[in-house]
């Protein structure tokens, strides 16, 4: 398998699970409460752990910490592209009340650019990436302490 078709396809899907979970929120009026986007980097943990778990059972012993850091950082920057762009979508097209609503959560009464909302949300996703593959890595690193057992 190619190495970028992993984190296209993982990433994807990553970007599906958490639009759809945007979209159950929004139905129920939960959307604008920041508590409940915590559950994105749950959702982003799981998918990037997925694809280096794959890409290491593909790999054998060829795998290496890098290759591994590379899957995870390429499939949760491809998911946090797409989200951001689901993102100002829903802001500027679909709800353009949106970031109103967002904004009485906060109490602000200034006026905000969805420029700026939309760096946010992609700042947060690329941030929780690096994180989450850092973290993953530690797991699927082999340790030079206790040989695997293969």
């Amino acid at each position: 398998m190619s190495k970028i078709f992993l984190p296209i396809r993982y990433g994807l899907a990553i970007t599906g699970i958490l639009i759809g979970y945007f979209l159950l929120l929004a139905l129920f009026g939960l959307h604008t409460n920041p508590v409940f986007s915590f559950f994105n980097a749950v959702i982003t943990a799981f998918g990037i752990f997925s694809a280096i778990k794959v890409y290491k059972l593909e790999q054998g012993r060829d795998f290496t910490y890098y290759k591994g850091f590379t899957i995870g950082i390429l499939t949760g920057f491809i998911s946090t592209i797409l989200f951001t762009a689901f993102f100002l979508i829903y802001a500027t097209e679909i709800n353009p009340d949106f970031l109103i609503g967002l904004l009485e959560v906060f109490k602000r009464d200034y006026e905000v650019q969805i420029g700026l909302v939309a760096f946010v949300v992609a700042l947060m996703g690329f941030a929780t990436t690096v994180v989450i593959t850092l973290a993953c890595m530690q797991y699927f690193k082999q340790s030079w302490n206790i040989p695997e057992n293969k």
